[in-house]
């Protein structure tokens, strides 16, 4: 007797991976991304996106401090740069 797994009905929409696995998702999202940054002028919306003052500025970087906090892979006293693992 063989152990042989049934194969997969790719038609079946209940076979599709789902979750952080979602094939067709990150498909059309990688696409999405492509198609904006060929069209958007993205050095105007980061300049339109920078603070406006030294207060929005100190306020940005503050929720940036309590975002990073939250994060179980990054010390609290890490506040700039990507995590280090």
């Amino acid at each position: 007797m063989s152990a042989e797994k049934p194969p997969v009905d790719k038609t079946n929409s209940q076979s599709q991976v789902q979750g952080e696995g979602d094939y067709e998702s990150a498909r059309r999202f990688r696409k999405d991304s492509e198609d904006f940054l060929k069209k958007a002028d993205v050095q105007d919306l980061a300049r339109r996106a920078a603070p406006h003052s030294k207060e929005e500025a100190e306020e940005l970087e503050k929720a940036e401090e309590v975002g990073r906090s939250h994060r179980a892979d990054t010390p609290q006293t890490n506040t700039k740069g990507p995590a280090k693992k």
